[in-house]
C-alpha cells in the first residue's frame, strides 16, 4: 500500500506541475500517516546522508558553473571552435555542440550549459541563416553533455548512493559522450542539406597569428578542465577539492581576465547560485528519505519480481529498465530521478550481470535523454526561452536528434559494456 500510494502521489503531483521537493514532501507526509513512524522518525536518515563530504562537491560545482555563465568564460571557447570549423557548412552548429561539451565538462550541469552556450551561439546561428528551430533544438539536445562529460554532479550522487568509485563513474560516460557528440553533428549535417542560404564564416588570413591570438584569449578558460580533471585523475585532489579549486580559479579569471564580473556582481551570482543550491539540497533531502523508506518497504525486490514476471531474458529486462528510467526522467530532473531510480533499478540491472559502473553510464545517458524528451522535457522549454524560439518549431528537430543520436547512443551504451568499462578499467584498474 505504501509503495503504490507513494508512486501515485509523486507521479500525480509532478504531472500537475508541482515542484519536485514539494511532491516528495507530500509523499513523506503520506508515509508518516499510514506507516508506523512520525515524520520526525525519518529525519535522521536524511540529515545523516546529506552531511556526506562527497555531496559538498555539488554546490561547489554549481557555484563554479554560475561564475562561468556570468563571467564570459565560455565566449572565447566558442570563438576558438568557430575559428576551426566556422567556414564549413554546418561548422557553426558543430562548434556549438563542441562548446556545450567543453562547458559541460567544467560546470557539470545541463541547465547552465544551455543557458550560457545557447545565449552566446544562438545570435551567431541566426545571423548566419541557420534554421532557427533546428539550431535551438540542437543546443537543447547538446546541453545534457554536461551530465555525461566529467565532472558530473549526477555521477557524484550515483557513486555516493551505489557505493561505487566516483572517478570510475565519471569515466564511464566519456566514450558515450564522444559517440553522442559525433552523432549529433552528423545528424545535424544531414538535416542541413536542404538549406542553401547559410552564410559561411570566412577563415581569417593569415590563419596562424589569429589562432595564436584566440588561443591566448581562450587559454585561461581551457585550463579549467585540465586543472580539475588532471587534479582528480592524477590523484592530487578529490572531486570535492577539485570543485573548490574550480571556484577559486574561476573568480579571478572571470573578474580580471575576461572582465565579465565585478566583485559586486560576483556576490549576486553566488547569491543566485545559493538559491538554486538550497532547492537542490532540500530536494536531495526529501528524495533520500522517501527512497530509503521505499527500500525498507521492499520496493527493489517488488520491482525485480514484476520485471521477471514479464520476462527473464536479459535483453528484455534491460530494455524495460531503460523505458522506466526514461519515464522517470521525463517527470523529474536528473538529480531526483537518479536518487529514486538507482536504489530500485540497480539491483535488477545487476541480476542480469551488469556492472554497477556500466549502469552509471546507462543511467547517465537515460536521464540526459529524458530531460529533452516531450511532453515534459524541462530542457526543451528552457531552450525555448534562452533561444527565443517557439517550442513548436523545435519539436520535430528535437525528435529527430533523439531518434538518430540519443537513442543509438543509449542502445550502444546499454548493450556494449566495453564502451562504459574500458576507460575506467584502463586508467583506474
Amino acid at each position: 500500500m505504501i509503495i503504490t500510494g507513494s508512486l501515485i502521489i509523486v507521479c500525480g503531483m509532478l504531472l500537475l506541475g508541482v515542484s519536485v521537493y514539494v511532491a516528495f514532501g507530500a509523499v513523506l507526509m503520506f508515509i508518516a500517516l499510514v506507516g508506523d513512524q512520525s515524520i520526525t522518525g525519518y529525519l535522521p536518515t536524511g540529515s545523516t546522508g546529506i552531511r556526506s563530504l562527497v555531496l559538498l562537491a555539488i554546490p561547489l560545482f554549481m557555484i563554479a558553473g554560475g561564475i562561468m555563465e556570468k563571467g564570459r568564460i565560455a565566449a572565447p571557447l566558442v570563438a576558438l571552435a568557430e575559428l576551426f570549423i566556422g567556414h564549413i557548412k554546418g561548422g557553426l552548429s558543430a562548434a556549438a555542440v563542441l562548446a556545450c561539451g567543453v562547458f559541460g565538462s567544467i560546470s557539470g550541469a545541463a541547465n547552465a550549459t544551455l543557458t550560457c552556450i545557447g545565449s552566446i551561439m544562438m545570435p551567431h546561428l541566426r545571423n548566419a541563416n541557420y534554421p532557427r528551430g533546428q539550431s535551438a533544438a540542437l543546443l537543447v539536445c547538446a546541453s545534457p553533455l554536461g551530465l555525461l562529460i566529467p565532472p558530473s554532479s549526477s555521477h557524484i550522487l550515483y557513486g555516493w548512493i551505489a557505493q561505487q568509485h566516483v572517478l570510475k563513474c565519471f569515466l564511464s560516460t566519456v566514450i558515450p559522450a564522444i559517440i553522442l557528440i559525433t552523432l549529433l553533428i552528423i545528424t545535424n549535417q544531414f538535416m542541413l542539406r536542404k538549406y542553401d542560404n547559410i552564410e559561411l564564416k570566412e577563415r581569417p588570413k593569415p590563419f596562424l597569428p589569429t589562432l595564436g591570438q584566440q588561443g591566448r584569449l581562450a587559454g585561461p578558460a581551457l585550463m579549467m578542465p585540465f586543472i580539475i580533471l588532471g587534479g582528480i585523475y592524477g590523484g592530487i585532489m578529490t572531486p570535492t577539492e577539485a570543485a573548490g579549486i574550480a571556484v577559486v580559479y574561476a573568480i579571478p579569471v572571470a573578474i580580471y581576465f575576461y572582465r565579465g564580473l565585478t566583485w559586486r556582481s560576483l556576490a549576486q551570482t553566488i547569491q543566485n547560485s545559493g538559491v538554486t543550491i538550497g532547492v537542490v539540497m532540500v530536494m536531495i533531502f526529501m528524495v533520500l528519505i522517501v527512497s530509503d523508506n521505499l527500500i525498507a518497504q521492499g520496493a527493489p525486490q517488488l520491482a525485480k519480481d514484476m520485471v521477471y514476471s514479464v520476462s527473464d531474458n536479459p535483453i528484455v529486462i534491460l530494455l524495460m529498465i531503460n523505458v522506466v528510467m526514461i519515464l522517470i526522467g521525463m517527470l523529474m530532473d536528473d538529480i531526483s530521478g537518479l536518487l529514486l531510480a538507482t536504489p530500485i533499478l540497480l539491483p535488477i540491472a545487476q541480476s542480469t550481470g551488469m556492472d554497477p559502473i556500466h549502469f552509471a553510464a546507462v543511467i547517465g545517458v537515460n536521464l540526459g535523454m529524458a530531460n529533452i524528451t516531450p511532453p515534459t522535457a524541462p530542457l526543451l522549454y528552457l531552450g525555448a526561452q534562452v533561444c527565443d524560439t517557439p517550442v513548436s518549431k523545435m519539436l520535430w528537430p528535437t525528435l529527430l536528434f533523439i531518434v538518430f543520436a540519443w537513442l543509438p547512443t543509449l542502445i550502444l551504451t546499454t548493450f556494449i559494456p566495453g564502451l562504459a568499462l574500458w576507460l575506467p578499467n584502463l586508467l583506474l584498474g
